[in-house]
Order: structure tokens, then sequence, then C-alpha cells
């Protein structure tokens, strides 16, 4: 049986993925004061342990004004590199790559966690140092839905935002990540430059789509400049986001970038009006493959599907035809941290499970051989248990 697209390795750079699961970057809300904790060590490595080729960590905010939340990881001192460091060891220690998404909140900064409301902090519940240097700000004065007005920036406040992000990729250098995503969908900064809802301004930033796209390449140049030649740069794009920003865009981006230096697009959706794209329909597998699948072939470059990825043939299917070079996997990823595992023997792949450190794989292959007959619990209950 030839070897499954899913389990073969890819090289990127200097990188060799050792398969094309892929862990998304998923929000944990967990950093004290954008220090990460254990809770990062446990969260990251199980999904490395679990058999994953790459595990990216959460969008990690380049500038304190760009913190989502009180619990966002940061990235924008020297001194968050130490534990991020501890985290990418383990990462690596289990036989993934580990990456990071870098990213900046806009106008969608200074709220709540999700699980507390997700609406806008008030400066009461905040420590006073950090209200003043927690400012909302945005490419125009415009407001997200629900949330204060936040102050426009100015061109060199624009500039300087793009060395930001250069700085805190030189940090997760430091730190030992293999690669990097730039955060420019789900309506955050980059993305709210891009969209012409969000961005209103009239100088060079703003306007036409080529002085809208100025920022995401300003911070794509800035990145590449300071991220090692031989590591990969990924960027995450909204497909489709209902407000002027949509697949054909996309596709001329994504050429931009590529000539820069990027060379993976994520491509997911949606972010300014707050809710999914109509246009990609009511979501269900598969529902954002579309995007990837369109941007790799009209700009010619690697594409990563993300959106309802749930099952081992359907990650292969996707790969099988050509819609994308890699998948990536979120909320699966939470229920099953062992997915690149299971998925790897449901496609006959892997039958000493390899793909896992050795604690893992010496009993689970003992147990495959010793017991052929027992059915994981993954692959649904035997018969016999389904009719008592």
């Amino acid at each position: 049986m030839p070897q499954s697209l899913l389990f073969t390795p890819l090289k990127l750079r200097e990188l060799t993925l050792k398969n094309r699961v892929v862990v998304a970057p998923m929000h944990q809300y967990a950093a004290d004061q954008g220090f990460a904790t254990d809770w990062h060590l446990m969260n990251a490595g199980r999904y490395a342990a679990g058999g994953a080729g790459l595990v990216i960590m959460e969008s990690t905010k380049i500038d304190r004004r760009g913190r989502g939340t009180q619990g966002d990881l940061g990235l924008w001192h020297d001194a968050f590199v130490p534990k991020l460091a501890r985290v990418v060891d383990f990462i690596k220690s289990c036989g993934a790559a580990a990456g990071i998404q870098l990213g900046h909140s806009g106008r969608k900064a200074r709220v709540t966690r999700p699980w507390e409301g997700g609406r806008p902090l008030r400066e009461d519940e905040v420590d006073a140092d950090d209200w003043a240097a927690w400012e909302l700000v945005a490419p125009s004065a415009l407001a997200d839905d629900g949330a204060p007005t936040p102050r426009a920036l100015t061109t060199s406040e624009i500039r300087a935002t793009a060395e930001a992000w250069g700085r805190a990729a030189a940090r997760a250098h430091h730190a030992g990540f293999d690669m990097i995503e730039i955060h420019g969908a789900h309506g955050f900064l980059i993305h709210q430059f891009l969209s012409p809802v969000a961005n209103q301004r009239t100088d060079e930033y703003g306007g036409s789509e080529q002085n809208r796209m100025r920022f995401a390449l300003e911070v794509c140049e800035a990145v590449r400049a300071a991220w090692p030649k031989e590591k990969p740069l990924f960027l995450r794009v909204s497909g489709e986001d209902d407000a002027g920003w949509g697949p054909a865009e996309n596709v001329r981006l994504a050429k931009l970038v590529k000539a820069i230096g990027v060379d993976v697009i994520d491509c997911s959706g949606g972010g300014i009006l707050g809710k999914p794209p109509a246009g990609a329909g009511k979501p269900t597998y598969d529902y954002q493959v579309p995007y990837a699948e369109k941007i790799r072939k009209e700009s010619g470059i690697m594409t990563m599907a993300v959106g309802l990825i749930v099952h081992a043939h359907q990650a292969e299917r996707i790969l099988q035809t050509g819609r994308a070079d890699l998948v990536a996997l979120a909320r699966e990823m939470l229920y099953n941290p062992n997915w690149a595992m299971d998925a790897a023997q449901k496609l006959g792949e892997d039958p000493r499970f390899a793909l896992v450190p050795p604690p893992y794989a010496s009993w689970l292959s003992k147990r495959a051989a010793g017991f052929p007959e027992i059915q994981p619990s993954t692959y649904g209950e035997p018969e016999q248990w389904v009719k008592a």
C-alpha cells in the first residue's frame, strides 16, 4: 500500500516536517502577565506527544497594546523568551516541529476571556498602569461591534508596529521556534488594514487595495528580515470576510508575499463582521478548504487548509486532490490530542507506533500485537456493546 500523503514528510526551506498534520494556533488565555505557564507546556506538549508534525502555539502579541485579553501570551520583551523556550524544547523532544503565531489584536483588544463573556474590559478591572498602556489602536477610529472606539495609528506608529513584529520574530528564533505564522486574519490588526470596512484612511495605508495591503507587506518584510532564511514563514489570512476582502484579493496578496519570502498561506475566514462568511455556506466539513485550493492554484504558493477537518480520510483526500499542502486541526485536537497517531493507524501507517514517543509506542505496539482483535475507542464501539 503506498504511503499516504498525510504521513509523507514535507520540506519547508531547511525544516522537514515528519508529516503534514498541523496543530492550528488556539488561544488558551492562560498566560500570566504575558508569560507562558505550565498550561502551555501541557497543552502544546500533548499534541507533540500525539504525533503531529507541527505544533503552532497560539497568537502571541508583539505589542503590549495588542493583547486581546489579560491571558494572552506576549513576545514584546526579551523576558518572555525563557518560558517559551521551555515549551519549545519539550515539543521538539517529542519529535514535532515548534511554531508560533505572532499577532496584534488592534481594535479587538482589551476584552474579557470568552468564558467571561468576551466583553470590553472596564478600567476598574485592570491595574491602573496596565490600563494606560493598553490603548485600543486601529487603522481608523472605527469601533468593532459593541466595543469602544480605538485611536487611529499615526503613520510613524504603523511603521514602528511592523518593526515590532520583526523584533518579536528575532525573539522567537532565540526561543528556538522552527517556524513563524503572521496572524493576518480574523479581524485583527493586519486584517483591519486589509479591510475597506475597518480601514478608511486616506494616506498611503488606506484607500486603494495596494495601499491597504501595504501594512501586511511591511510586516512580512520585517519578519522575513529578522527570521533566519532557513526557517519557513507562514501567513494566516481570512479567505472571505464578506466585508470587501475575499478570495481574489487573497490571491493577489499571496503573490506579493511569496516574493517577499512567505512560504505557506494558512487559509481561514471571517472576523470583520463577527460571523461566518455567508459565501462559505453553513459551516460543515471542509467549508474553508476552497480558499486554500484557490490560492494554491492561482498564486503558486503552498497552502494550509483549516476549518472542520475532523477525520483521517477527509484530511488525506484534501491532500490527494491537490487542494492544499498541509492540513491543520484545532478543536478536533482539543477533543483528541492523539489525532495524528490515531489517523496513522486508520490509514494503515505506522504499525509500530513510531510516530509517538517511546513511553506511548512501547505500550501501544504491545497491545496491537498481542490483542489484534481489540478496537480502539476512536473507531466507534464494537457491535456487541452497541447492542447491549
